[in-house]
Order: C-alpha cells, then structure tokens, then sequence
C-alpha cells in the first residue's frame, strides 16, 4: 500500500551518441536516496511500475529508462552494435540525476540483462555511486551454449549483424503468478527478439563479466531465485564468493522464477532490498 503521494513523470533523454532514450520515474515529495532501476532483455521499464512505486513511498527517488532497441526508446529493435552502448548509456544517464538530485546517495538496481549491465559498469568503469543491487543476473553460460555455438554467432554476425532471432525468453519460466506471465505475453511494448550483434555481445559480456568480481569497489546485493531457469543462481553464488571488501550479501529465494520482482513473494523481496539499502546508510 502506498504510504505517500507518488508523482510519476515520462520525458526522453539523448544517450551519448545522440539516440534518444524513454526515461519515466517515481518520485516523493523529499526523497533521502536516488535508485535507478535497470530493466532486462526484451522488456521495458513500464514493467516495474510497481516497483518504483513501492519503493517512492519509502523516501526513494526512483528512476529508469528503456534501453535503445527496447521499449519506447530509439533503435533498431533488440539490438545494439556492442555491449558498450549499453553502458554508456547507464552513465550519461547517472550524470542526468546527479544534477537532478545532487548529494543524495546514488543506488543502482538491475535486474537480468540490467543486471548484467550493472555488475559490469561496477567492475570496468567503476561509476561514483553508493551500491548496486542485482537480480536474476546472468553470470554464467547455460551449458548448450558451446564455444563451437559462439563461434557460430560470431561468423554469422559478421554476414548479417541485424538479423533477429528468438530472444529464448519462456514466459512461464519468468513467475509463478499466471497472470504475470498472460501481461508480459500481451505487452506491445516487449519484443522478444534479438539481433545476432546483440545476441553475441550479451554472450561475451557474460564471460567476460563474471571473472572481474575483484574490481567490484562498492557494496553489492545478488538475489537470485532457485528455480531461475532462465538464468541460474550459480552464476550469483560464484560471483558473491568472489567478491571482495564489505557490505556484499547473496539472497537466494527457493521456489522462486526468473522475475523475483513479479513473483507472489515480491514483497519480501522488496522489503529485504530496502533493507539492505537502510543498512548501506548507517
């Protein structure tokens, strides 16, 4: 139940490169911290509306935007050219709220493909910001991904880098809530599909991010879900091991999919995410 008045605002913002980004947020009348939220594959940031909502009522100033290719935002759809777009995109729009919303603590929250782009903006660039939470990331390749399969995406992205492909998202496999899942395969807004350019450069990004636990210099939150078929929570389990310093924490939910967020259990989670916000502050 929302506890305050939330004001909820849409405009767009130009990415590095002049592409112009959908952004929305959710906003309290005097937010104590900043939290970006940082949508996966194929979806769009409309579908934590809950989720910023919730956390606006708890002294967050909540924002998001639709990566390019995705959502409401420019691109060709389900694509981008390298995986760096994606981060340069996250840190324009970093510095857009630290004008915003100048000496409040910066927290970022990405959940699946977000969350991959988070983990791997903390540990290459390493962006001035308080901590980051992650969700469903993936940190490790399924295993009918072969290196013969990758080589493949690579030649073939070559010939025809925009070609698309199945995204391989199974509705089912994102919760246990039916109507979650009836909402995302009737959302206009998700594509769920994605250029072979994409495709490989999220396989790269996977291998490559999940060896740089060591450069992580800020506090970090995995949640995973047990029964995440989409990405498994091993990947989070070796990564929070590796991790070095203080403030880390692995929370693993058992029963629950790929979307912990949009699960019946959401609550907790969030509850456990604020938490661990709170304690970040002390």
């Amino acid at each position: 139940m929302e506890r305050r008045v939330v004001r909820r605002s849409q405009s767009q913002f130009g990415a590095p490169d002049g592409t112009r980004l959908f952004r929305r947020a959710w906003l309290p009348c005097a937010p104590r911290r900043t939290v970006v939220l940082v949508h996966g594959l194929a979806e769009h940031s409309g579908r934590y509306d809950h989720v910023g909502a919730w956390l606006a009522t708890r002294e967050c100033a909540v924002h998001a935007f639709d990566h390019r290719g995705h959502g409401r935002s420019e691109g060709v759809r389900g694509h981008v050219g390298a995986f760096s777009e994606l981060l340069d995109d996250v840190e324009g729009f970093l510095e857009i709220l630290r004008r915003e919303h100048p000496g409040l603590p910066l927290v970022l929250v990405g959940h699946s493909m977000g969350g991959l782009i988070t983990t791997a903006l903390l540990s290459e660039r390493k962006p001035d910001v308080t901590c980051a939470a992650v969700s469903g990331t993936p940190l490790e390749l399924p295993e009918h991904v072969s290196s013969l399969r990758r080589r493949l995406a690579r030649w073939l992205r070559r010939l025809a880098p925009q070609l698309q492909l199945s995204a391989g998202l199974d509705p089912e496999a994102l919760s246990r809530d039916p109507s979650v899942v009836r909402d995302y395969v009737d959302d206009p807004l998700v594509f769920p599909r994605v250029t072979v350019s994409l495709a490989t450069e999220l396989l790269a990004a996977v291998t490559r991010t999940a060896a740089t636990a060591f450069e992580v210099r800020v506090p970090m939150l995995l949640l995973h879900g047990e029964a995440d078929r989409l990405c498994p929570a091993r990947g989070s389990r070796i990564f929070h091991g590796q991790l070095h310093g203080r403030g880390h924490r692995l929370r693993v939910y058992p029963q629950l999919r790929h979307e912990i967020f949009n699960e019946p259990e959401q609550e907790q989670v969030l509850e456990d995410l604020l938490e661990w916000l709170l304690e970040r502050e002390r």
